[in-house]
């Protein structure tokens, strides 16, 4: 992954544009959805905001404990490591594994961000988080805890 400098003309529209579009209210329900669902070993985004967001999702060990959370107990598809990867190779497989698994519970599979997406910090591309796609389809499939003002 390169290092991204500072953007000009219309690469800094761009860019503003997509900051703009970025919902704290809408990352903040997703925060609170997933601890609710997972449990606090989960923890929370370090910092608010796109990029704290994205960092506490990219080795993938949260969005694995997430879609394992909908699947009954015997029957988890992502294997969650004891430590969380470091190798970005690692990273991106602990993502895909979830995109797969979120598929196959229902979520369609435009609905929801790339592993590229994520982990290069692009998921905005959906509508500011990529992850609030899919979850009104997680929402509806089973048993799933989340707060009253989630959808």
């Amino acid at each position: 992954m390169a290092n991204k400098g500072p953007s000009f003309g219309l690469s800094r529209d761009v860019q503003a544009k997509i900051e703009k579009k970025y919902d704290d209210e809408l990352e903040e329900r997703l925060v609170e959805w997933v601890v609710a669902q997972c449990g606090a070993d989960v923890g929370r985004p370090a910092e608010r905001g796109r990029l704290g967001f994205q960092v506490w999702l990219k080795n993938g060990i949260v969005l694995g404990k997430l879609v394992n959370s909908l699947y009954p107990s015997g029957s988890k598809p992502v294997k969650i490591p004891d430590s969380p990867p470091s190798m970005v190779f690692k990273q991106m497989e602990q993502i895909s594994q979830f995109l797969k698994a979120a598929e196959d519970y229902g979520v369609v599979k435009t609905d929801i961000f790339q592993t590229v997406d994520l982990f290069e910090g692009d998921a905005e591309h959906k509508d500011g988080h990529g992850l609030d796609q899919g979850s009104p389809n997680l929402l509806s499939r089973g048993p799933v805890h989340y707060p009253s003002d989630c959808g």
